[in-house]
């Protein structure tokens, strides 16, 4: 299948992309572009029937830690550098009216 790109698409990709190109670059993008389609349009001929759709290539399973508190409650011990406190937290001085 022949996919044309327009000099409008290239306009308006570029546009979105923010690029100004040159005419020669506009011409290479066109064709950048269009082989990029054709070979989509070559992959979507292959048959996948029975291929399981997957989203990662390796066999990743869950790679989170559990969420488990190691250092605790140590709000004191951090208000002790603070110049002030009120009510366990740090007093600042007022930025805004």
């Amino acid at each position: 299948m022949a996919n044309v790109i327009t000099d409008e698409t290239i306009d308006y990709v570029g546009i979105l992309a923010k690029l100004e190109l040159s005419e020669e670059e506009k011409e290479q993008a066109k064709k950048d572009m269009a082989n990029m389609l054709d070979y989509i349009d070559m992959l979507n001929e292959l048959d996948t029937e029975g291929v399981e759709p997957m989203s990662h290539v390796f066999p990743v399973h869950n790679v989170f830690r559990e969420d488990i508190v190691v250092n605790g409650d140590t709000r004191d011990q951090i208000l002790k550098n603070a110049p002030e406190q009120k009510d366990g937290s740090f007093m600042v001085p007022k930025t805004v009216d």
